[in-house]
This record gives structure tokens, C-alpha cells and sequence, in this order.
């Protein structure tokens, strides 16, 4: 069976987090220190010839992302830290927060550096609000001790501020246009792209957002000169990966993976398998808005290419484990339940798709439904999944649409299995 690897988390209980001298004392900073000898766009060179794709679900090339908002014209850019987090089973970058919180704020500081941006936002979500007076106290030291501010390490022009802001719990503020909103001090909602945030976002500036393990990969990366990360994967899929794993299994938790490790090494090695001896009903990856699938995928490598060959995808890292006390319909159901509740109300296929399908799945349960019913609830997901607004609504359908494929017993009407 798999075991962990050590990259990203190899910081993990090796110094205290509320101190900024035992950051130092492990070589904290000096990440910083390098790449401020360094041209910007040799450091997003380098993030993308590590093949780091964005680690908050849509997986865009970070190292072409970082070069994109670097080439960006304007006086005053800025950059956010998505730590809003909302993705049901996605917990693995509070345990970023929470044992790396120096190395999340060097990892901002580097990316301010690379595209040019003289204030970053990390927006955290409220359900950890617990964690705020972490990252205040981190970014308040490393002020004091002139890692953040103007002029940092002696680098005239080299002016940068982290500003911490808390949302209000809307999952809809985990998608990029909602989280600026928030940020400005307006209802979390999405708004029309274009423009797009790198030439338009936070308050009208040209923007750059993260997810909180991109940021964290990145001063590891650069003192990386053995090749560690790279010697981990391959094609597409180089390096290390986080991912968070829930529900019915022994050994919950978050756990870095190697990218290859097949998912039943995941499950029934690192999770530790389901308990009493349960069988496997289902596993959905990615959290809510991912796609569900069987015991088939068990031996599919962990890596993008091949789970979407498979017909999932890695999305946030979330690996949620379903076994047979719970079925399908009853896990659609309380899927659809969450979305129905989160669905900000603000574009019409969204609204009323989640709503109806809601309505629909409810129908079925009663054993009520018409095969009319269930070609509804294929129509509406497929109409949320090209004319929603944001992404909430584009995905929040892929759990039932998915299904349909792997579980059709499930829809057929007289009875639900």
C-alpha cells in the first residue's frame, strides 16, 4: 500500500506556528530571499515546468497564470488567496493554515513578487475564523521583521501588503468574481466575464487569484534544487498532491499523495478501508460538484489524465467514500439538498434547476416518478450545465448527471435503488 510523501506538508509539526523565529530556524524565508535575486518570469517558468495546476478545482496551468498577470499593464495589481474553501469533504488547506501559516504568507510574498502586485487578499472562509488569529499574528511578524511592507528585503520598489478578510459562509464565494464581490463589501455573488479578473477584478485592478495550496507548493519549489517534486508523476501530472478524504472510511483525514497512487491505495491504505466490513457504494471526487462513480475506478492512478479517462476528476482533492448503508437516491438527494441551499438566486437556469431537480428527486423517492420525470432531470441538468452564470450551477448537476450513467437502476421508475 502507498505511503505519504513529504513536500508540501514537510513543514507539518517541525516548528510553532505562532513564532516567526522558529520559522526561521528550519529555513523559513529563505525561499523569499532567493527569489528576489530572481526575474518574475523565470519564477513562473519554473512553477510551470513543475506542471503545478491550480489546486482549488479548475486545475489551470499556474505557472502560464502567473505569466498572464505579470504581463498585465497597470499601476496597482493585486493578488487573492482563495481560502474561502466551501467544497463539501475539501479540508486540506486548513491544515495548511493551521500548521503552515508562514509558509502560506512566503508563498503570497513570492507571487506578489512574480506578477507584479503590490497588495494581496486572503480571503478565509467564516467556518474558520478560528484560524484568523493565526494569520494575524504571522502576518503582523512578518511585517516586524520586514518580509511584508515597502521595500521588502532591501528591494527598492519591492512594496507589498497582505490584507486578511473572513467571508460570510456562501459557498458561491469559492468562485473567483463571487470572492472579489465579498471582498469589496457587496453580496458574494458572480458577475459576467469579461472582463476577466487578471485585467479587472478586486475592486476594478488587475488581479490574480490562488488557492492556498498553489501558494504553498511554490517556496518549496524554489529551493527544490535536487528535484524532489519532479521526481514524483509524470505527463501532465508531476509532483505532489493534497487530497482530503471523508465519509465512510477507518482513517479520515488529508493525506499527500504521489501522483499515481492508485485510489484504492488511498482508500484502503492510507483511509484505512471501510469500516464493519462494509461494501463500497460509491465515491465522489472533487466535493458536492464532482462527478460519482463505483468500485471500478479502485485500481485508476490518482492522476488528471487518468481519472478523466474514467469520468472524474481531480477538482479540490476531495475523495468522498459512500458504502451500501447509504444509497444512491439518498445520496443525490442530500447532494441536491446542498445545492438547492446554496445557490445564490441570481441567474434563472440555477435557480429554478436546482430547485426542480430537488422537487424531482423527492418524486422519485416516493416512488412516485414518471420516466418523463427522469428525462426532466436529465434536461435540466444539462441545460444548468451550459447557460448557468458561474460555476456553481455548471457543476451542480454532475453528481446527478454522472449517476445516471453508473447507477441507471437507480432511475428506473417504479422503484429506486
Amino acid at each position: 500500500m502507498s505511503s505519504e510523501v513529504r513536500f508540501i506538508t514537510k513543514n507539518f509539526g517541525k516548528y510553532d506556528p505562532m513564532s516567526i523565529d522558529s520559522y526561521l530556524s528550519i529555513g523559513g524565508f529563505s525561499a523569499l530571499k532567493r527569489a528576489v535575486t530572481m526575474d518574475g518570469e523565470d519564477i513562473a517558468s519554473l512553477v510551470g515546468r513543475a506542471k503545478v495546476k491550480g489546486r482549488g478545482g479548475a486545475a489551470y496551468d499556474m505557472g502560464r497564470k502567473w505569466s498572464q498577470a505579470r504581463a498585465v499593464k497597470g499601476d496597482h495589481k493585486l493578488q487573492i488567496c482563495n481560502a474561502d474553501e466551501g467544497e463539501p469533504c475539501t479540508f486540506k488547506d486548513r491544515e495548511i493554515i493551521k500548521n503552515d501559516p508562514f509558509n502560506l504568507i512566503e508563498g503570497m510574498i513570492i507571487g506578489g513578487y512574480t506578477v507584479k502586485a503590490q497588495d494581496g487578499y486572503l480571503y478565509m472562509r467564516e467556518e474558520y475564523r478560528h484560524l484568523r488569529p493565526l494569520l494575524q499574528n504571522a502576518i503582523r511578524q512578518a511585517e516586524e521583521r520586514g518580509f511584508l511592507g515597502d521595500n521588502i528585503l532591501g528591494v527598492e520598489g519591492f512594496n507589498y501588503h497582505i490584507h486578511l478578510y473572513s467571508g460570510a459562509g456562501a459557498y458561491v464565494c469559492g468562485e473567483g468574481t463571487a470572492l472579489i464581490r465579498s471582498s469589496e463589501g457587496k453580496a458574494g455573488r458572480p458577475r459576467m466575464k469579461p472582463p476577466f479578473i487578471k485585467v479587472s477584478g478586486a475592486f476594478a485592478l488587475p488581479t490574480c487569484v490562488n488557492n492556498v495550496e498553489s501558494f504553498a507548493i511554490v517556496p518549496h519549489l524554489l529551493l527544490d534544487d535536487a528535484g524532489f517534486y519532479m521526481s514524483y508523476g509524470g505527463g501532465e501530472s508531476v509532483g505532489t498532491k493534497l487530497v482530503s478524504v471523508g465519509g465512510n472510511v477507518r482513517n479520515p483525514g488529508v493525506f499527500e499523495i504521489p501522483f499515481g497512487t492508485t485510489v484504492r491505495e488511498i482508500i484502503y491504505g492510507l483511509a484505512q478501508g471501510i469500516p464493519s466490513g462494509h461494501a463500497l457504494r460509491l465515491i465522489q471526487f472533487g466535493g458536492a460538484s464532482g462527478k460519482i462513480t463505483d468500485g471500478r475506478i479502485l485500481d485508476v492512478p490518482y492522476t488528471y489524465d487518468d481519472l478523466k479517462k474514467a469520468g472524474v476528476t481531480v477538482g479540490s482533492g476531495a475523495i468522498l467514500v459512500i458504502d451500501a448503508r447509504t444509497s444512491v437516491l439518498d445520496f443525490l438527494r442530500m447532494n441536491q439538498a446542498f445545492f438547492s441551499h446554496e445557490s445564490c438566486g441570481q441567474c434563472t437556469p440555477c435557480r429554478e434547476g436546482n430547485l426542480h431537480q430537488k422537487l424531482l428527486l423527492e418524486k422519485l423517492a416516493r416512488g412516485e416518478a414518471t420516466s418523463e420525470d427522469v428525462a426532466m432531470m436529465k434536461k435540466i441538468g444539462k441545460i444548468m450545465s451550459l447557460s448557468s452564470l458561474c460555476g456553481l450551477g455548471e457543476t451542480a448537476q454532475s453528481a446527478l448527471l454522472s449517476a445516471m450513467e453508473v447507477f441507471p437502476d437507480t432511475f428506473a421508475v417504479g422503484g429506486a435503488k
